[in-house]
């Protein structure tokens, strides 16, 4: 079967499932087939939804295998959290620094804060963790 997809006001197409699966499509992604040229939601496929939950399904294990060590990071943030150790270990350069500011403006209360997540970090799983601290789009990742 060939479908079409609607993406960024453009129709694409005609293509095979596995080509549908190349472009960045979500559930909600509006596709018809060659057969019938009624528009609808990809969820609306079983062919196309299978293909993208596989699709997820390997992303899914790409960013729970990130390399960094939530032991280590939480063991940073318990002894050098004040400093931001365990932000520069994560690659959030940003988030080190703005640690190290805020711990110097309030006296080093900061470093507190910095305790707590040093124990939540380990509390965590390490797929919790990936999601949280490593994949996050989010600059300054506290809880």
């Amino acid at each position: 079967m060939q479908y079409f997809i609607s993406l960024n006001r453009q129709t694409l197409g005609p293509m095979s499932a596995q080509q549908v699966m190349a472009y960045p499509v979500t559930a909600s992604t509006q596709v018809c087939t060659e057969n019938d040229y009624t528009w609808k939601p990809l969820y609306n496929f079983p062919e196309l939804m299978e293909l993208m939950s596989a699709r997820e399904g390997s992303r899914r294990a790409e960013v729970y295998n990130s390399g960094k060590d939530r032991v280590v990071a939480g063991v940073l943030a318990l002894l050098l959290g004040g400093l931001g150790a365990q932000y520069f270990y994560l690659g959030k350069i940003s988030a080190g620094f703005i640690t190290i500011i805020l711990s110097l403006v309030s006296c080093g209360l900061w470093s507190t804060v910095m305790f707590v997540q040093g124990i939540y970090m380990l509390t965590l799983t390490p797929e919790q963790f990936d999601m949280k601290y490593t994949c996050s789009t989010s600059n300054y990742p506290l809880f």
